[in-house]
């Protein structure tokens, strides 16, 4: 059958498989585990047969990895002939390693569990996992495995029964195979080694793999094809390395310039350089010419002050578009600067499409974390799922560190075994590697997201569960802000916008810090802490900046809860201020642009806090903007008595402890008094068992202490409540001023619809 050749998913890759749409296999009378001959233009690859995804169902499709493509000379869409194979099961196998790869003991077994079930023939590279990459001089990457002999010839699979050899010879003084077969590279990067960047890969692919294989398609259109893609994005997220993947994947010409290097401190020779690269480009093209970190040659020509970077600019300008014809060479820019590069560098006809290379989301970052685990003996109890879901703000280039950090975890608990003066590793050591869930852990301690750096904040442990009382206002924020991000597809149906902001407002120490720990936590998405006053700045416009920048954290790294701590001091009433030189009122104004101006939140929340609502400026406080306002009262008794069940959850409490009693006696404690008394009474227990043991029978009797109704006696006596019923009003009056105006805003929205 003539199928087409797509791309393999990334977790399938390098296990010699290819992926047939049940339709075709249903035709050509195939089962699963079957093997088949994939005919391309230069080349033929044996591979076994697997059930196709559910999305390629009567498609006429095969997916192969990277390997199989080199092997077959065929590309992505590219067709190829495929039939079913007569492949004989492998008596004995002989195989030469590397020379750079020194492994001691017997390691045919290891071989034989690798190529187990993969179709070979003599002379063919196979590429390996073997243990881990830091072992071998290959730093992480699989070892390409020679084939030296098989019996009998031809292709053959390797079973569970073939007596597997090592050669004396290293793989590199082996010939090809007996038939003058082509003994293909080994890629280094195929589009399966890139993880979460689907879109972003199509859309390089159709800016460049079309115009070269299928340029009739343009001139019927009448149009030019595309002459230049931009990638932009954070740092690590991969844009060099689709760069090297389109590289390998095409069947075109590739030089790559990096900025720095062709810049020269003679006159005239950086712009040689350059259109040398681009000459060599026109008399191979088809070409791509890849411009990594573009932003340090080609700058804001009137933002810098060196004569050279403004030449080198006109001259990257007249290169890609001048009077001169550029002929099929395409130009691929990347950079994490992409507002630093010179304006007319983006606009048709020379970057003609900017794509941004984002941050993963969990579904990528799993894809990521497949790649990098593809080779790795993993234990059974590591859960990939789980890490996806828990490495927020994480890019490939993390995930990656991740991986090889966890790897390096595990090598250290076999190191006391190794033999460091000895150039040789022991194979029942190799054997032995497996990486843990512990090992994951430990690694994932130690990495900070790139995406989150600046601003990141390890989301506290809090659940709900650790909040007392405030059931209503968990209510209301639980709608407000895990609602939408759990179920968006409710809010899309029933037309509803998702609210902006929570200004969570209360007496101090009623916990409205604690909930905003809690909905962080619950909520699972990235958390950024402001603590007011850390963005206020002595030089002029440097306050606002800091504004501008967490916002635009929060927007690229979205889901994000954004969490201003005491909010009033940088968000006071405008015109109230006549000392602090107008930052303030700036401040405020970055404020109200960000939450409800031109550029849209999509997916960010911002909670607010304060004890001081009457001081902040009104603009901020309407609907759009902190729409919701949420009174985080004083707890009642019944408040009070979870508050003391949750503080005095672990703690060994005598029988005449009665939470009830304690609940009922303090009116007017908040939960920080709560906890200060909770704390105060173990810290009396403590003190009477400390001054009655000998030192040396401490740990003997340990278990007999107990918190009893005095100590918590004691404590009521030390901490006093610390909100009085005249603070109380006071809320509860403000808390009614903000539920008249939202109820006023409601009746207006009613009858403007009533209208429509």
């Amino acid at each position: 059958m003539r199928l087409t050749v797509k791309p393999l998913k990334q977790k399938d890759a390098g296990r010699g498989l290819a992926a047939v749409d049940r339709q075709a296999m249903a035709e050509m009378d195939l089962e699963n585990g079957d093997y088949i001959v994939i005919e391309g233009d230069d080349g033929r690859a044996v591979a076994r047969v697997w059930p196709g995804y559910p999305e390629d169902d009567g498609r006429a499709v095969v997916r192969i990895d990277g390997q199989l493509r080199q092997e077959t000379g065929a590309g992505i869409d590219d067709s190829v002939d495929v039939e079913a194979a007569d492949v004989q099961p492998a008596k004995s196998v002989t195989v030469a390693l590397p020379q750079n790869l020194r492994v001691r003991g017997n390691v045919a077994p290891m071989i034989r569990q690798n190529l187990s079930g993969q179709a070979i023939t003599q002379g063919q590279t196979v590429p390996v996992s073997f243990g881990l990459g830091p072992l071998s001089s290959m730093s992480g990457q699989k070892i390409p495995l020679k084939i030296a002999d098989t019996r009998p010839g031809g292709t053959v699979v390797v079973t569970d029964s073939t007596d597997v050899q090592v050669s004396e010879q290293p793989a590199e003084q082996i010939a090809g195979g007996p038939e003058g077969s082509q003994d293909h590279e080994t890629p280094d990067v195929t589009y399966e080694d890139i993880g979460g960047l689907d879109d972003e890969l199509e859309q390089v692919r159709e800016m460049i793999e079309l115009p070269m294989r299928h340029p009739e398609l343009f001139q019927q259109l009448g149009i030019e094809p595309p002459k230049g893609v931009l990638l932009h994005g954070p740092p690590g997220t991969g844009k060099t390395l689709m760069a090297r993947a389109v590289a390998n994947e095409i069947d075109a010409y590739f030089t790559d310039i990096s900025g720095p290097e062709i810049m020269s401190k003679y006159y005239g020779e950086s712009e040689e350089q350059l259109r040398e690269v681009f000459e060599e480009a026109e008399e191979n093209s088809p070409a791509v010419v890849f411009i990594d970190e573009i932003d340090s040659i080609a700058p804001e020509r009137g933002e810098t002050s060196g004569d050279v970077e403004r030449r080198v600019v006109a001259q990257l300008l007249s290169l890609m578009d001048g009077l001169s014809e550029r002929g099929e060479v395409i130009v691929i820019g990347a950079t994490n600067r992409v507002d630093a590069i010179d304006p007319a560098l983006r606009r048709g006809g020379r970057f003609d499409r900017e794509i941004e290379v984002g941050v993963p989301d969990k579904e990528g970052r799993k894809e990521i974390l497949q790649v990098h685990t593809r080779g790795m003996p993993l234990s059974e109890k590591v859960d990939i799922d789980k890490y996806a879901e828990n490495t927020h703000g994480f890019v490939g280039a993390d995930i990656a560190q991740l991986a090889k950090e966890s790897a390096m975890n595990a090598l250290r608990r076999i190191r006391p075994e190794l033999d460091l003066e000895s150039d040789e590793i022991d194979a029942e050591t190799l054997e032995r590697l497996e990486v843990t869930e512990q090992d994951f852990k430990q690694a994932l301690k130690g990495i900070e997201p790139s995406a989150l750096r600046e601003v990141f904040v390890e989301v506290p442990d809090v659940t709900w569960e650790n909040v007392g009382g405030l059931e209503d206002t968990k209510e209301r924020l639980r709608e407000t802000i895990q609602w939408p991000l759990e179920y968006p597809e409710v809010f899309e149906q029933m037309d509803m916008q998702a609210a902006k902001g929570v200004l969570m407002y209360g007496p101090p120490g009623t916990g409205k810090t604690l909930l905003a720990k809690a909905i962080a936590n619950e909520s699972k998405s990235n958390f950024i802490s402001i603590k007011g006053p850390e963005l206020l700045n002595k030089f002029v416009g440097e306050s606002e900046k800091g504004v501008r920048e967490i916002f635009e954290k929060a927007r690229s790294n979205a889901p994000t809860v954004v969490f201003f701590d005491e909010i009033d001091s940088i968000a006071g009433e405008r015109g109230q201020h006549t000392g602090d030189s107008g930052v303030g009122e700036r401040v405020v104004s970055q404020l109200l642009t960000e939450l409800d101006g031109l550029e849209e939140l999509e997916d960010v929340v911002v909670i607010a806090t304060t004890n001081r609502p009457d001081l902040i400026d009104s603009a901020l406080l309407r609907p759009g903007r902190l729409d919701r306002h949420v009174h985080v009262p004083v707890p009642d008794e019944e408040a009070r008595r979870k508050i003391f069940a949750v503080h005095t959850e672990d703690k060994p409490l005598a029988d005449d402890v009665d939470l009830d009693d304690l609940a009922r006696r303090t009116d007017g404690y908040v939960g920080a008094d709560i906890e200060a008394v909770c704390r105060e009474a173990s810290m009396a227990a403590s003190r009477e068992f400390i001054n009655s043991v000998d030192p040396d029978d401490i740990d003997g009797s340990i278990g007999n202490v107990r918190v009893t109704a005095d100590h918590f006696e004691e404590a009521l006596d030390e901490v006093r409540a610390s909100v009085d019923e005249e603070t109380k009003e006071r809320y509860e009056e403000i808390e009614q001023r903000f539920g008249k105006a939202e109820a006023e805003l409601e009746t207006e929205e009613k009858v403007g619809r009533t209208f429509q």
